[in-house]
């Protein structure tokens, strides 16, 4: 990553956008704010440009409205300045499948996983061609955990976890750096919009500690960065599990378990 490089960050008026903006802001970095809300991204911006002297582009847009996506993916493929895309923006799902309207679950989806997947599309060859760029994705352990019960929240967090995996191998040995950042909990206005209240939950992290702690993680260029997790090991037993799997999957013949008599 260029020293110099501007940093996109998606909903980036409130919650962990809005705090990627400030620690980005702080090591010195230009920044382009995305966010429906384009009062509470100037007031964050007018904050960052007086406490920190960083330029700061203001981008209002609805990533799930079409002419909004395609304004900020072709700032993503113009802007040579920008080196750093972080994919934030996102929503969380109200209640359990059945009660989730199918037009809610497509919003969510549309939010979660095709706008990101578009943004990261927008500036990765310019990022491979330059030999240099990060994007980071911000998942969820619930994305990991079908035992929550939030199944296409936990889906649309699951596929960030899985392109950010497969954009690290494709994209990685051409100089670009990709994290997956995987929250638990978090105070941030996700849960109100979701129609939860937070003071309800048990093991709330802090926005900026998650923040500072996914920093790390991206400092120390880790692919995949659990803040909650108190036990790296488990995350690497994990993932050393599913490696294992793989060679075994391919198989001219179903397994015998599969073949044997009833």
């Amino acid at each position: 990553m260029r020293d110099t490089s501007a940093v996109l960050i998606t909903g980036a008026s409130s919650g962990i956008g809005a705090t990627y903006a400030d620690r980005f802001a702080r090591r010195g970095h230009d920044l382009v704010l995305v966010a429906r809300d384009a009062a509470r991204l100037a007031t964050l911006a007018e904050r960052l440009r007086s406490e920190t002297g960083v330029a700061v582009d203001l981008l209002p847009a609805d990533l799930t409205a079409e002419a909004d996506l395609v304004r900020i993916e072709a700032r993503l493929r113009d802007d040579a300045r920008i080196g750093v895309l972080v994919n934030n923006a996102g929503a969380a799902g109200h209640g359990g499948f059945l009660d989730q309207d199918p037009a809610a679950a497509a919003a969510l989806i549309a939010l979660n996983v095709t706008a990101p997947t578009r943004l990261a599309s927008a500036v990765a060859p310019r990022f491979a061609q330059a030999g240099s760029g990060v994007i980071v994705n911000i998942g969820s352990v619930v994305g990991l955990a079908p035992e929550f019960g939030m199944a296409v929240y936990g889906a649309t967090k699951s596929y960030m976890l899985f392109l950010s995996q497969g954009l690290q191998r494709e994209l990685g040995p051409k100089g670009v750096y990709v994290q997956a950042v995987l929250p638990a909990a978090t105070r941030t206005e996700i849960w109100e919009r979701s129609g939860r209240d937070v003071n309800t939950l048990q093991g709330v992290m802090e926005v900026g500690e998650l923040v500072d702690a996914a920093l790390q993680g991206f400092d120390r260029r880790e692919e995949v960065t659990i803040p909650p997790l108190p036990d790296a090991g488990q995350w690497q037993a994990f993932e050393a599990a599913r490696i294992a799997m793989v060679p075994n999957f391919a198989q001219s013949h179903a397994a015998e378990r599969y073949r044997a008599s009833p």
